[in-house]
């Protein structure tokens, strides 16, 4: 469906999931071409999501177009659950980073997406979360003629793609030792890493699961990662994510058997640590899983040039050893006038829960210092 043109080029909407699926080849083409872009916003990630997590009649793909076809602009977005007009998009709770593609060499990319956009989405809200700081939204949302809004959404927490040597200088140097020792530990296992090929992916990648449900046993695993839908969105999105680039799958092995592997995500400027698996024998044997991933993945990440070594989401303590850059994502909401109080509306909720949040992070804080506290005085009386 064609929704408007501006500056030469031609909006459209994509609401067919395999038109979408067609896409592949351009869609891959542009995203070569936005240095912005994360694998997040592959065709590969993002068609497998919705063949996996998408709803009949809710896909929204706005794309733009030189008049030879060329896309130079694509929004992939998807009309959200429940009786209010939203726009959100395709990639739900599993992706870390969400965003727009915009062709770097073409400069009416933005404002001919963000008044493709206002078409498409007139009399609806637009929501975009989890959008990482100078992603290509950011244009779209500065060029965007009626209300919109700002918010902050997840803490990601980021490294230097450096050598572990240089990552050890960050921190303290008792703490450094420390680290030096676990390393040696590791070697002395003999555990060996192998990154595998694209027709090796799928096997991987049941194995990762498997040990990623045995590390968690017992412990609360989010639930998503042991469905079957999520399963077979891994299965379909990341071997061609490997064979391009996009994605590196490590097994580690410990006396020819798999104790552990990974998923890293990767983009020219970074690489993520998506999810890995990993045998509770380790944990047993004192192997600090952690030191071993983050090893693995400062020396491929450095050695390949990219800039950043990025944790994804969450700020969990094992994280915050390593003194990451604290890197917010963003939330940004926009509409016309004649919903803005929609708008208002739904970013008053979102602060509100965020709020919310934030006071039961600070009562449990409280909670865990007082009972430290109570047992350091309790020992000292004992």
């Amino acid at each position: 469906m064609t929704a408007g043109a501006a500056h030469g080029l031609r909006g459209e909407v994509c609401r067919d999931g395999a038109e979408f699926g067609r896409l592949g080849e351009r869609w891959t083409s542009l995203y070569a071409r936005c240095s912005t872009a994360t694998p997040f916003q592959s065709h590969s990630w993002l068609h497998s999501w919705w063949l996996s997590y998408g709803r009949p009649g809710a896909l929204r793909v706005v794309l733009v177009r030189r008049e030879d076809g060329e896309l130079v602009a694509a929004a992939p977005l998807m009309r959200a659950p429940g009786p209010l007009p939203v726009l959100t998009q395709l990639g739900g709770t599993i992706t870390d980073f969400t965003d727009v593609l915009l062709d770097d060499a073409c400069p009416e990319a933005a404002a001919a997406l963000a008044e493709t956009l206002a078409r498409v989405a007139r009399g609806a809200v637009i929501d975009l979360r989890e959008v990482r700081p100078g992603a290509a939204a950011e244009r779209v949302h500065a060029r965007w003629r009626g209300p919109r809004r700002r918010l902050a959404d997840s803490l990601c927490l980021e490294l230097p793609a450096v050598p572990m040597d240089a990552l050890l200088a960050r921190i303290p140097s008792g703490k450094a030792q420390r680290v030096r020792a676990k390393l040696r530990k590791l070697d002395a296992l003999g555990i060996d890493e192998r990154i595998v090929s694209g027709e090796e992916v799928p096997a991987a990648l049941e194995q990762l699961l498997r040990l990623h449900r045995l590390q968690w046993r017992g412990r609360g695993v989010t639930a998503e990662h042991t469905s079957d839908r999520f399963a077979q969105h891994l299965a379909r999105a990341v071997r061609p994510m490997v064979e391009r680039g996009d994605a590196m799958v490590t097994e580690f092995r410990l006396a020819g058997d798999v104790v552990a592997t990974d998923l890293t995500l990767m983009s020219p400027r970074l690489a993520g640590g998506y999810l890995y698996g990993a045998d509770p024998e380790l944990r047993a044997r004192k192997v600090d899983v952690a030191t071993m991933l983050l090893r693995h993945g400062s020396r491929q990440t450095s050695a390949s040039g990219r800039s950043t070594l990025s944790m994804l989401r969450g700020t969990e303590p094992y994280k915050l050893h390593w003194r990451p850059e604290t890197v917010p994502n963003q939330r940004l909401m926009m509409t016309g006038p004649a919903t803005a109080p929609l708008l208002w509306l739904r970013a008053g909720a979102a602060d509100g829960r965020r709020w919310a949040a934030r006071q039961a992070r600070e009562r449990e804080w409280l909670g865990r210092a007082v009972r430290r506290l109570r047992g350091r005085t309790n020992g000292g009386g004992g």
